[in-house]
């Protein structure tokens, strides 16, 4: 059947293309459904986040396939050109590096483009990296808040982090492993020592997921000679609890008084928030402390 065929729909057929969002492996890759195949050995193009490691993946799987890039950096560029194709009645298949596309991942430029332009965009389903590892945690998963990647400029992922300091939800992080010293470092300080898993190199030879508070999680990576692949960090959600014993309290201050420059007013209110406490009681502490320091 053609891919631009009506897919359990008794309507005519389809004169565009459909654009088919095909969900990849996260390492192993048998990790990969038949119908995905069959769309990629069937697409008339494949628009690939990266050429050479998605050949690499087609030729484990005897696919021969039409590949032509599309990733951060020139996806505005490519857009037209792909839509101009689905027009003509040609099909597109559109795959990440790893996992599904456009989930923290280039995509959704293009998918944008298509519903927009009346074209069918279906999606074949698979291994997503935040699914995976939320399977695995064994920390709720009732309910969720997927965040990915925070921004890379300090200011505004302070404010995200602050954000998310009474979010009660398990919370589901993208880092990569050059910068999760400092994502572990900045969550102790701003959201607390909470439980967290870490999942690093999932389906792959070496998976590995660390089931500790924060600062236990940062000791272990600092202690090792390099971090390596791609990490999952699922961080458990807030959960009030007034009966927060002062060291904490007392810490959480000296920390936040040491590593920023916020005004001990603004300190106060982020800790007692963060604790259900009152503020006051809080900035009464914090005066201590940085009388104690001045």
């Amino acid at each position: 059947m053609p891919l631009n065929s009506p897919i359990n729909d008794s309507g005519k057929k389809n004169k565009d293309g459909n654009l088919y969002i095909v969900a990849t492996p996260i390492g192993n890759r048998d990790d990969i459904t038949i119908r995905a195949l069959n769309i990629l050995e069937q697409a008339d193009t494949i628009a690939a986040e990266d050429t050479r490691h998605t050949g690499r993946f087609l030729s484990h799987h005897k696919i021969k396939g039409n590949l032509v890039s599309y990733h951060e950096h020139n996806e505005k560029k490519r857009t037209p050109d792909l839509i101009k194709k689905l027009k003509q009645g040609l099909s597109v298949a559109l795959v990440s590096n790893a996992g599904t596309p456009s989930v923290s991942d280039p995509g959704y430029c293009l998918i944008k483009s298509a519903i927009a332009s009346n074209i069918k965009v279906v999606p074949i389903p698979g291994v997503s990296a935040a699914i995976t590892a939320l399977s695995a945690a064994g920390l709720p998963t009732d309910s969720f808040i997927f965040i990915g990647f925070l921004s890379k400029t300090k200011n505004k992922r302070f404010k995200q982090l602050r954000e998310l300091a009474n979010e009660q939800r398990t919370m589901i992080f993208y880092e990569s492993p050059k910068r999760i010293l400092k994502l572990l470092d900045e969550i102790k300080l701003i959201i607390g020592d909470r439980y967290c898993v870490l999942s690093r190199e999932m389906t792959k030879l070496h998976e590995e997921f660390i089931r500790d508070s924060v600062s236990e999680i940062f000791q272990n990576l600092k202690a090792r000679p390099a971090i390596k692949g791609e990490i999952t960090l699922l961080v458990k959600g807030y959960v009030k609890d007034k009966d927060v014993p002062l060291e904490i309290i007392r810490q959480e201050i000296k920390n936040n008084i040491a590593l920023t420059d916020n005004r001990i007013s603004s300190i106060s209110k982020q800790i007692a928030t963060k604790y259900g406490l009152p503020k006051n009681k809080v900035y009464e502490e914090a005066l201590k402390i940085k009388g104690k320091k001045a």
